[in-house]
């Protein structure tokens, strides 16, 4: 882990790329460090054969271009996890999808994700036959819909197990009856907190659909008791953790004991 290295510029982290002395590295983190840039992480990226775990945290200087080539070059990536790299777009995170094979991909608060403009077109991933994520983190992107989301879903192959849209203002009910059908079969986690347009028709296709959940949060939404009453009667709940925090117009409780049983 490396973490706010101020005095550390560009040629520091290229140097470490370059040097070929982290061939054993398998997991990697680096938060706030200025001399990380596109030059650089492609370094990092070919000295570093074995990286399968990859968190950039606040690196300011990164862009789509360093992150494609990142990936084209860390071939047993397995792992990449973004937050707040704020000139990243959907064009880098397709790129990587498109050039190594992710089984997990992070993306947090990365304000430059956004729904893709019919204005501003993205050149079509030959190379990208499939999509097995299994772990899908999107918290805090505001700027996508379900217009932007809803492709997603429906191209993951692999069941989605645990999903976290968390601060993701603008999805509605639609994403929700769309993952539930589609990967209601292996759903375990569902992170909706601060999803204002959720409601309890989500609640409702989640009782029918998502047998296996376990941890559910839907704070800050827009259920109410109704929705959480249609959890209640569903014929198989295995929830063990439920939050409805903050949502101003439920005042009913559910109480699970530790098979899941209502009580």
């Amino acid at each position: 882990m490396l973490s706010g290295l101020e005095n550390v510029s560009e040629k520091g982290f290229w140097v470490m790329g370059n040097a070929q002395g982290l061939q054993k590295l398998v997991s990697l983190t680096i938060t706030s460090c200025r001399g990380v840039t596109d030059v650089s992480l492609e370094a990092m990226g070919k000295g570093c054969a074995n990286l399968r775990q990859m968190c950039l945290r606040r690196c300011c200087f990164i862009s789509d271009d360093g992150l494609v080539a990142f990936a084209k070059s860390a071939g047993s990536l397995e792992s990449l996890q973004l937050e707040e790299c704020n000139r990243i777009t959907q064009s880098g995170t397709i790129g990587v999808l498109s050039n190594c094979s992710l089984k997990s991909l992070t993306v947090v608060k990365c304000m430059g994700i956004k729904d893709i403009s019919s204005e501003v077109p993205l050149s079509c991933c030959n190379s990208l036959k499939s999509l097995s994520l299994q772990h899908v983190d999107l918290s805090g992107l505001c700027g996508i819909t379900d217009a932007g989301l809803l492709p997603l879903l429906e191209s993951c192959e692999a069941g989605l197990v645990k999903v976290n849209l968390s601060g993701c203002l603008n999805i509605t009910d639609k994403v929700v009856l769309a993952l539930t059908r589609l990967h209601g079969g292996t759903l375990e986690l569902l992170n909706l907190d601060g999803c204002r347009r959720i409601t309890d028709a989500s609640l409702m296709a989640i009782a029918e659909s998502c047998v296996f959940l376990s941890d559910l949060d839907v704070s800050r939404s827009a259920v109410t008791d109704s929705g959480v009453a249609a959890l209640s009667r569903a014929e198989q709940l295995n929830l063990q953790v439920l939050s409805f925090s903050g949502s101003p117009d439920t005042r009913a409780s559910l109480f699970l004991d530790s098979h899941g049983s209502r009580f």
